[in-house]
């Protein structure tokens, strides 16, 4: 996947994907995509099992998971308890534990600075993916503000292709949105303006409300908002 390819390509190349282990491939090319030393996804489903992809070092998820860091990490306590994306310096890392797991996880090459996506999808399951980096605070916070939207579109399409490989997934009852329908009710739910989910997505507004009027007729909605309440609470979207 070269370096200048379009978000839509990395989009259809997340929706070929038919198994979980074709994930770490896709985000060894994100990775190269937008230029940044990691990107991780990990995902918890409705039971508790954990399923994780990335390009952190064996030897610091070996470390990570030996030391139990899970439940100290500030990214993970700190986006478990938001809705959206945060950079990582934001986070609490005031406390003697997390500075011991901020240096040991810099040694081990995680980079000085991240950016993590947290996402919840139906019946208790959680996710996050992040991209991290070494580099000044002047440079990611310019590459945060160009790449944020891409990022956070392509963590829903990543988690939305892993939820399809979870064992024992019941199907969907409700008609099936178009993955541009998705796209367009998850930017929704996210609280972006229409013209904001236009200019994401690369379309103009007109054909962003046929989309709009498309899943809203698929769903039953009322209006907007009731359509993007059905998506999340049938699971099509996850926010």
């Amino acid at each position: 996947m070269p370096a200048d390819i379009s978000l839509d390509q990395i989009l259809e190349v997340l929706d070929a994907t038919s198994a979980l282990e074709e994930l770490q491939d896709v985000i060894e090319a994100l990775r190269g995509a937008f230029g940044v030393d990691h990107m991780v996804y990990h995902w918890v489903d409705s039971v508790g099992e954990q399923y994780g992809c990335g390009t952190y070092s064996d030897e610091w998820v070996e470390r990570y998971t030996a030391q139990n860091y899970l439940r100290i990490d500030p990214v993970i306590l700190g986006c478990f308890q938001r809705f959206h994306p945060v950079d990582w310096k934001r986070l609490d890392w005031s406390g003697k534990a997390a500075r011991t797991f901020l240096a040991d996880a810099q040694e081990h090459g995680v980079g000085n600075q991240g950016f993590s996506i947290p996402i919840r999808g139906p019946n208790g399951q959680f996710a996050l993916f992040s991209c991290s980096h070494n580099c000044d605070d002047q440079t990611w916070s310019r590459f945060t503000a160009t790449r944020s939207r891409d990022l956070i579109l392509i963590a829903h399409y990543f988690n939305r292709k892993a939820l399809e490989f979870e064992p024992n997934r019941q199907p969907e009852q409700s008609r099936a949105l178009s993955p541009r329908e998705v796209d367009a009710m998850t930017l929704l739910a996210m609280g972006y303006s229409r013209a904001q989910v236009a200019d994401t997505l690369s379309i103009s507004e007109h054909t962003l409300r046929v989309y709009i009027e498309s899943a809203r007729f698929k769903l039953g909605a009322l209006n907007t908002t009731h359509a993007v309440a059905r998506a999340m609470s049938r699971g099509l979207i996850v926010v």
